[in-house]
């Protein structure tokens, strides 16, 4: 027989949180955007020169964390809203606003979705070149509308399982 007392794992012992591939990936950009400046900020010190691509590459990288922390923040119900009114008001009107929500932000994404799609579709068409590197420009503007039918689907994904 043993005296012994089994202590359970403290909370920086328990297993790490998952993330989503969404975190993952706004982390990536980040971590990508820092570097890209900060070799550009080296550049610049060292040479009395900088390179043009950089800003390119940062705006496409902003453009990327914007719609994946979007993502993120729809995934796990963090997104901003103006709930001063909405918790004064009774639980009918609440759902109402809350679909009203869900249907705005979800037309709002397949909008956003639509017109960048037919933007990619002429940039590839016409055979458009990013001004620093010459790269075809849909390389940097495909990522709007398949992020914003990931947002879309996301926003789907929680409703369901919000009635559920």
């Amino acid at each position: 027989m043993s005296t012994e007392v089994e202590v359970p794992p403290a909370e920086s012992e328990a297993a790490p949180p998952s993330y989503t591939i969404e975190q993952v990936l706004t982390g990536v950009a980040m971590a990508l955007i820092v570097l890209v400046t900060f070799g550009n900020v080296l550049v610049r010190y060292f040479t009395s020169q900088s390179f043009a691509a950089t800003e390119e590459f940062s705006i496409a990288l902003m453009i990327l964390v914007a719609f994946l922390g979007s993502s993120v923040a729809f995934a796990f119900d963090r997104h901003i809203r103006v709930s001063f009114f909405v918790e004064r008001m009774s639980p009918r009107a609440r759902a109402f606003f809350d679909w009203l929500s869900f249907a705005v932000t979800a037309g709002l994404f397949a909008f956003i979705a639509w017109y960048a799609g037919l933007l990619t579709w002429d940039q590839y068409r016409f055979e458009e070149t990013s001004p620093a590197l010459g790269v075809p420009q849909w390389w940097y503007t495909v990522w709007m509308p398949v992020l914003s039918v990931t947002l879309v689907l996301r926003l789907v994904v929680n409703r369901l399982r919000r009635r559920a």
